[in-house]
C-alpha cells in the first residue's frame, strides 16, 4: 500500500432542482441521514476547506459499517477520489465515489474529541465541542440503537493529512475550495452519522468551521 493515490477529478451531471433531499448543515453541528440503495449522495464544501467527519453504518444490520482498514486496503492507498469503494468491516462495497471535483479525501486522521484536543493542543482544550461529542449526540438524539461503543474510525471529506517521510500525520491546509464536492452511490441501505468538525486548533477548517450541504438522488 502506498500514500499516492492518483487524483481522479470528475463533474456530476446530476441537477440539484432535482434533488428529493436538500440540507445545508451549520458550521460544527451533527447529522444522521437514511440513505436507500440505490440513491447518489453529494457532499458540498460550501465555503472550501471545511472538514466533513463521516461515519456509515448497515442500516439493516448496523452492526456492519465503514471500515477505514479494509477501505485502504481495497484501494491501495490512504486517499479517496473518483472510483474509490468505501467498503465495510464485513469485506462488502458500501458506496462508490461517483464523482469528485475535490480529488483528495482523508482515511487516517480521526475525528476530534476532548481527550484528543487535550493532548494535541492544551489542557483547557478538553471542553470545546469536538466531532465525538457531536456523533453521540445525533446518536442519542436519533434513537435507533447505537451509541459510543459504535463509535469507529471514520473518513473525513474534503480534509487534507499528508503522512510525512517518517510515517507521521500533519495536519495541514485543506485542497478544497468553495463549492467542491464529493458525490457517492449507496451500494446498500446506509445511515450516515456526520460531524461538520468544529475543530478550532489546526488548519483542517482553516481555523473557521464553515456550513456543508448534503444532496440525495433517487436511482
Amino acid at each position: 500500500m502506498t500514500s499516492a493515490t492518483a487524483i481522479r477529478l470528475r463533474e456530476s451531471p446530476l441537477d440539484p432542482a432535482h434533488a428529493v433531499h436538500d440540507h445545508t448543515l451549520p458550521a460544527g453541528e451533527p447529522y444522521l441521514l437514511a440513505i436507500e440503495k440505490g440513491q447518489t449522495l453529494r457532499i458540498v464544501d460550501l465555503e472550501g476547506n471545511q472538514a466533513v467527519d463521516v461515519i456509515f453504518y448497515n442500516r439493516d444490520d448496523p452492526a456492519e459499517h465503514y471500515s477505514a482498514t479494509d477501505t485502504m486496503l481495497r484501494q491501495g492507498g490512504i486517499y479517496l477520489t473518483t472510483d474509490s469503494v468505501l467498503v465495510s468491516n464485513e469485506g462488502r462495497a458500501m458506496l462508490t465515489i461517483v464523482a469528485d471535483t475535490c480529488g483528495r479525501h482523508d482515511t487516517l486522521g480521526g475525528a476530534c474529541a476532548s481527550e484528543s484536543n487535550t493532548v494535541r493542543y492544551a489542557l483547557q482544550k478538553k471542553f470545546m465541542h469536538s466531532c465525538r461529542d457531536n456523533y453521540l449526540l445525533a446518536l442519542q438524539q436519533a434513537d435507533i440503537g447505537l451509541g459510543k461503543r459504535d463509535l469507529v474510525p471514520n473518513l473525513n471529506f474534503f480534509m487534507n493529512v499528508p503522512v510525512t517521510p517518517e510515517g507521521g500525520l500533519q495536519f495541514a491546509d485543506g485542497v478544497s475550495a468553495p463549492g467542491k464536492y464529493v458525490e457517492l452511490r449507496a451500494e446498500m441501505n446506509l445511515w450516515m452519522l456526520v460531524s461538520n468538525c468544529p475543530q478550532l486548533n489546526n488548519p483542517c477548517n482553516a481555523y473557521n468551521p464553515t456550513p456543508a450541504r448534503f444532496l440525495l438522488w433517487n436511482a
